[in-house]
């Protein structure tokens, strides 16, 4: 495979190149650092990765930004899926406070507790999201709005009316050792 390194830098590139060596900004010191070796020392990609502390990906990938983007790539790009970052505008989002107060019944479902994946269908079907959305998308849109989310715990009942006593233990083993120790 052919070594892969940046283009010859113009006198401009340079010498901002050399300037963000100065940034306080760590990925825009690193990129930098990666395209002035390639382009002015021509060190392969992972002699380049080994001096930097990277990988020769995180090389390959900033070489080809700066051919793909030129010196813009020194800025660092939003992560994640941008469809998803704003899923519910802020008049949704109001409207979501108020349907996680509603049992999930009235709208229908069968059942009584509301799980993130059954709101973020009940959002589509109620118009509050134009496409579908994960239950993740809620969780961090209720985050957003300061509820915190914890999935709500069932607990069994007995209808033993003994029931409290024979779990707390204290029938049954003591019984047994007052019986073995009077001889009975």
């Amino acid at each position: 495979m052919k070594p892969l390194y940046a283009r010859k830098l113009t006198d401009e590139e340079r010498e901002v190149l050399r300037q963000s060596l100065k940034s306080s900004s760590g990925f825009r010191v690193r990129r930098a650092q990666m395209l002035l070796m390639s382009a002015e020392e021509q060190l392969k990609v992972d002699e380049i990765g080994r001096r930097v502390g990277c990988q020769g990906q995180a090389v390959r990938q900033a070489i080809h930004a700066f051919h793909n983007e030129g010196l813009s790539c020194l800025q660092p790009k939003a992560k994640g899926n941008p469809r998803d970052r704003r899923a519910l505008d802020d008049a949704a989002r109001e409207q979501l406070r108020e349907l996680i107060r509603r049992p999930p019944r009235d709208l229908g479902y069968t059942t009584s507790l509301w799980t993130l994946d059954l709101l973020a269908q009940a959002c589509f079907e109620q118009g509050l999201t134009a496409t579908p959305v994960t239950g993740e998308t809620i969780r961090a849109t209720l985050a957003a709005l300061g509820i915190s989310w914890r999935r709500v715990k069932q607990h069994i009942h007995s209808p033993d009316p003994h029931y409290t006593v024979k779990k707390s233990g204290e029938i049954g083993s003591n019984s047994r050792r007052s019986s073995t120790q009077t001889g009975c």
